[in-house]
């Protein structure tokens, strides 16, 4: 082949990748009013139950760190393949039911045209605005996986008990960097968790009926006396941000230089000088510059390995490979 024809072929390969990828308004011809009936339902049932938006976007967190943003977190399992959401991470996921609700809504306005990955992405956004959260861009185009495996939730996903040589490795295995780690771990501001994903820094922290050191002893005896009374406590929700934790706000970052982030992964971070300089950063700065730099975030968390063009699929359930 001659010199121009490589050259054609390089030039049309690039198109082909640059309209395979995500984009604004992508169902503006397909389906029009997609992202209204995202938006109007979530705007009804969100204020309701407001702790859905925390859950939502851990799942859609979830999901883009498995096999990228291909909607494989909300696969059910069957009898012959252990699913993500059955994966230990994944375990405390709630709200598939939701994006269920939304799916099928789709369907009736447009079939076989708007993804489950895509579906998880909207909600997550809007679900956060619906609580007085930052708004960041969602381009979309992403298509939904067809593979999903439990074992891989457990090797991707960063854990309550990981430290920051971990979480920085996950990340950056994901193209994420620590200013992303930062930022985003700043979702926690509205997160809840049970007991089971720190009571050993209450009761057992290195297996001989201790505590962590690094957790603040008068947070510690709180969270002992009012919450996790009990190291064998299973179902006491507990706020992240206590008494801030229904507004998406700088508290956390707050709580986490006073050593009392939660998880030890939220300790974590204030044990390495760059990401804790970032935290430094964050806390000077306005809410509205969190909210940007949150964005920015998820907007780049959003695109990971994302499947476009003719990979994967477009589920007609969300919970169901397509046949």
């Amino acid at each position: 082949m001659g010199c121009v024809g490589i050259i054609l072929l390089c030039i049309l390969g690039f198109l082909g990748s640059a309209l395979a990828d995500l984009r604004m308004d992508f169902y503006s011809n397909s389906c029009p009013k997609a992202e209204k009936i995202v938006l109007d339902f979530v705007s009804k049932h969100i204020p309701n139950a407001p702790s859905l938006a925390a859950t939502i976007i851990r799942m859609h967190f979830h999901d883009c760190f498995v096999r990228g943003c291909d909607g494989s977190v909300l696969v059910n399992s069957t009898s012959s393949n252990h699913a993500e959401k059955d994966g230990t991470p994944n375990l405390s996921l709630r709200g598939f039911d939701f994006i269920d609700r939304v799916k099928t809504l789709l369907e009736a306005e447009c079939p076989g045209i708007v993804s489950c990955a895509d579906v998880l992405a909207l909600v997550a956004r809007d679900s956060i605005v619906a609580t007085g959260g930052p708004f960041w861009k969602v381009p979309t185009g992403r298509r939904d996986g067809v593979i999903s495996r439990s074992s891989e939730a457990l090797s991707n996903i960063p854990g309550p008990t990981s430290n920051f040589t971990t979480l920085r490795t996950l990340f950056a295995n994901k193209g994420l960097n620590v200013k992303d780690l930062v930022r985003l771990s700043g979702a926690h501001t509205i997160g809840i968790s049970q007991c089971p994903s720190f009571s050993d820094r209450l009761y057992n922290f290195t297996g001989v009926g201790d505590q962590d050191p690094s957790l603040d002893s008068e947070y510690a005896a709180n969270l002992k006396a009012n919450k996790c009374k009990t190291p064998n406590d299973t179902t006491t929700n507990v706020e992240m941000d206590p008494g801030s934790f229904r507004t998406f706000d700088l508290s956390y970052y707050s709580l986490l230089l006073k050593r009392r982030g939660l998880f030890e992964s939220d300790a974590a971070l204030i044990t390495n000088s760059t990401s804790k300089s970032f935290i430094t950063q964050l806390l000077q700065g306005s809410l509205k510059n969190f909210f940007l730099e949150f964005a920015s975030s998820m907007e780049k968390m959003g695109q990971i390995d994302v499947k476009t063009g003719s990979s994967g699929e477009i589920r007609k359930q969300c919970a169901i490979v397509n046949s």
